[in-house]
């Protein structure tokens, strides 16, 4: 019924602008096309001035209204991000100052110079250096704003400090799945032919450096202060890996992992008194449109301080023991296992475990 409804006031918007236009034909007769020509010249002229100060006045009242609402009173989490907040504030003061002058005086002219039968036409087809400097400056400018997002993209994407926290984030339709490395500070293989089961993420537990890698598939847990490192990859078709409150992004492309680093300046609980608001969370969101279910690809990050951390990351178990329950260690107090037969099928993964066989 909604669809029926549009589709009819769509077509009576349009049987309204045809029957305005027809109705304007009639009056240009009526009156003379000459006569009617020039009063239409100056109806426009001065509704485009009207609409450069209409449009301006909404500009500064759209600003007003809804900055508050924008990342803009939101300081960045990261040190990367201050530096993209500082390219962008650059580039909108640049490109912003431009806008307006050159909106302005394309109104302005269209207002001043309307068509007068006391003024004749300046005709005035070419000038090699008004050319040479509409093109160059613009150019330099232009490049300069590239070669600054250039720095900062190798900069979040190079060499990560040697002491940075690695985790891989893993997207598929439609959510998030994170792996931290053990103690060995090593993530072990993965194999998508193994993604089954338990193994959502295809780890391949025969690589020994797998043995410690820990799965979480709720909330990633980051320290502040402390370097980052992010290793992406999808699942299924294109993701994005979205840090809006850290002022990044990166693709999570199927078969080909990417990389970005970065520091996190501030704890979710800081966060929460900066911006007045008890319910902030760090988001995670998928930035590229990637199904039907992609409104909802939403993950959770918690920033908290090193000891925090170190806390949270000591209670968790390796995947193994989840993917492989016979590989968890036994609980204090557990009777001793009697049967040769028993112990010797105990035995073999116990020690591919732990390496040694």
């Amino acid at each position: 019924m909604t669809q029926i409804l549009l589709a009819a006031i769509g077509v009576m918007i349009f049987v309204v602008i045809f029957q305005i236009a027809k109705a304007s034909e009639y009056v240009n007769v009526l009156k003379g096309e000459e006569k009617a020509r020039r009063q239409n010249n100056k109806i426009n002229a001065f509704l485009l001035i009207s609409f450069l100060v209409l449009g301006l006045i909404g500009v500064w009242w759209c600003n007003d209204l809804f900055y508050n609402k924008t990342l803009f009173v939101q300081p960045a989490a990261s040190d990367h991000g201050e530096k993209i907040d500082l390219m962008l504030y650059i580039t909108l003061g640049v490109t912003g100052v431009v806008f307006i002058l050159t909106q302005v005086l394309l109104f302005w002219f269209a207002f001043k110079y309307q068509e007068s039968d006391d003024r004749k036409a300046y005709y005035f087809p070419h000038n090699t250096k008004l050319e040479l400097i509409w093109t160059t400056v613009p150019a330099i400018f232009l490049t300069v704003l590239v070669v600054f997002g250039l720095k900062y993209w190798f900069k979040m994407t190079g060499e990560a400090p040697k002491d940075a926290i690695v985790v891989e984030v893993t997207g598929h339709q439609f959510g998030w799945e994170y792996r931290y490395p053990g103690p060995d500070k090593t993530l072990g293989a993965k194999n998508f032919k193994l993604s089954k089961g338990a193994n959502s993420l295809g780890v391949d537990f025969d690589d020994p450096a797998a043995k410690d890698d820990i799965h979480v598939a709720t909330t990633m847990y980051l320290p502040v202060g402390k370097p980052v490192k992010f290793v992406i990859n999808a699942q299924d078709v294109i993701h994005d890996v979205g840090l809006s409150h850290f002022r990044l992004k990166m693709d999570a492309v199927p078969g080909i992992p990417t990389t970005l680093w970065f520091t996190p300046l501030y704890t979710t609980a800081k966060m929460k008194e900066i911006t007045n608001n008890p319910d902030f969370v760090y988001e995670l969101s998928c930035d590229q449109m990637c199904g039907k279910g992609h409104y909802s690809m939403r993950g959770v990050i918690t920033v908290v301080s090193e000891e925090a951390y170190n806390f949270w990351l000591a209670q968790q178990k390796p995947e193994i023991w989840t993917v492989r329950p016979e590989t968890a260690p036994k609980p204090a107090g557990a009777p001793a296992v009697t049967d040769s037969t028993a112990a010797a099928k105990t035995a073999t993964p116990v020690a591919a475990v732990m390496g040694t066989k």
